[in-house]
């Protein structure tokens, strides 16, 4: 039987700190200080460095990228290239963020998602946060000692928030390709109930696989919070990224505000921000969005986290966050993205990797590997394989969100996946699906 024993590539990922198997061995550490284990895209990008890659270096094509192109595109505003510092502005900003870019935030919201609801966002329902991973990990620090639920395969850097934090207990739910990875209000109620889960965190659209919860199903599902009083917490950072519609409607985004029927009773907690909707990675301005009482919660955790946000661009983002000009880069956003995605789906299948589950979301393809020969069916060995070819994608085994550590890579149901990321720009994609050829077959 084969085992992580017999494959170098497995071994390489045993080899870094915090990656040891818990179950079999410690490491040697400094007394009183634990080495968390590397996320997905951490690691890639070292395995990638060690091989040669540079940022910059056009020979290299990165499927593994977890944002999107930064660049141009046909219908999208450009983005600004200067930012204004008052003398205000080199001041710490609250650690809740600055009222304006609270106000506008909510704004948003309401403008997008509730003009036929009376209950509205306000400035008191939004939290300004550091980016998403300082926004999920404030929500983490103020969780109480209640049963925690996610579903696999999921965001890699949720296992680092879910281990840390030692009140409360995960308890994941592996979801299936049979069922197109598809999270139903039938098995969140099931969950809730047989489960005892207080609260549940999700990505949606969803990350890695590129499915999406929407209309009916998204409102059943605030309907189940509030009569089950189980929170949840909805990482929404893909909300524009939509293609379950036809080219028509380009512009639809989705989010469980549209359902929220009082903004401060309902346990419904919304995380996003400028990363990817706005194509923006590098601010790292991001926002929580939740009942008050959640975001005076958020404010204190902030206090002893990391502090708040950049006050200059809480201050360059206000402009960006009208709704017409959201509206209008979400519509060019789709046309352009809806073209990478089906450019490389048909390559795959050229190859002879047919995409089982093609995303309707986001801009990721879960890709199983079960199609070709051993060791290259298994997604470690295949990512390593693919940086002989100057390509980088990203081991499925990252998805599989495993807090104590203590699974052999071996046994995760995303063994046999990478994820890839048509986020680059075109030429870089078929660059890179001609190397993943050339390696294939060589």
């Amino acid at each position: 039987m084969i085992s992580e024993a017999h494959s170098d590539a497995h071994q390489m990922l045993r080899s870094y700190p915090g990656n040891t198997n818990k179950a079999k061995a410690a490491e040697v550490k400094t007394y009183g200080i634990d080495h968390p284990a590397s996320t997905g895209v951490i690691y890639v990008m070292d395995r990638a460095m060690q091989n040669g890659f540079t940022y910059g270096d056009s020979s290299w094509a990165n499927f593994g990228q977890g944002a999107p192109e930064v660049g141009h595109i046909d219908g999208c505003a450009d983005k600004p290239t200067s930012v204004d510092l008052p003398e205000a502005s080199y001041e710490y900003a609250p650690t809740a963020g600055i009222t304006e870019l609270r106000s506008a935030v909510a704004n948003l919201y309401n403008e997008i998602y509730r003009t036929d609801k009376e209950s509205q966002y306000t400035y008191e329902n939004v939290c300004i946060v550091p980016g998403g991973r300082a926004g999920l990990t404030r929500v983490a620090a103020a969780i109480d000692d209640i049963n925690v639920g996610y579903f696999l395969p999921e965001y890699t850097a949720y296992e680092s928030m879910l281990s840390v934090f030692k009140r409360f207990v995960p308890i994941p739910t592996t979801l299936e390709a049979e069922t197109r990875y598809h999270i139903d209000p039938s098995t969140i109620r099931k969950e809730i109930t047989n489960r005892g889960l207080g609260l549940i965190v999700a990505s949606n659209p969803r990350n890695p696989t590129g499915q999406l919860i929407e209309t009916e199903e998204l409102q059943e599902l605030v309907t189940i919070s509030r009569e089950r009083h189980a929170t949840l917490v909805m990482d929404e950072f893909y909300s524009a990224y939509i293609y379950s519609h036809d080219e028509a409607e380009n512009g639809r985004t989705v989010s469980i505000a549209e359902y929220v029927e009082d903004v401060n009773n309902d346990p419904i907690i919304i995380i996003d921000g400028l990363t990817k909707n706005f194509r923006l990675p590098g601010w790292r301005i991001c926002w929580i969005v939740g009942p008050k009482d959640v975001i005076s919660s958020m404010q204190s955790c902030g206090s002893f986290l990391e502090g708040g946000a950049n006050h200059p661009l809480q201050l360059a983002a206000i402009p960006l966050l009208d709704p017409d000009v959201y509206k209008n880069e979400a519509k060019h956003l789709q046309q352009h993205f809806r073209a990478k995605r089906d450019f490389v789906l048909g390559r795959l299948e050229e190859l002879g990797l047919k995409v089982k589950v093609p995303p309707v979301a986001t801009f990721y393809i879960w890709l199983d590997l079960t199609a070709l020969p051993s060791p290259i069916d298994i997604g470690l060995t295949f990512f390593e394989e693919c940086l002989k070819e100057k390509v980088i994608v990203v081991p499925g085994i990252f998805f599989d969100v495993n807090p104590a550590q203590r699974r052999e890579l071996f046994e995760s149901p995303c063994h046999h996946f990478v994820r890839l990321s048509f986020g680059p720009p075109m030429e870089e994609l078929a660059k890179g699906l001609d190397a993943i050829e050339r390696g294939m077959y060589l």
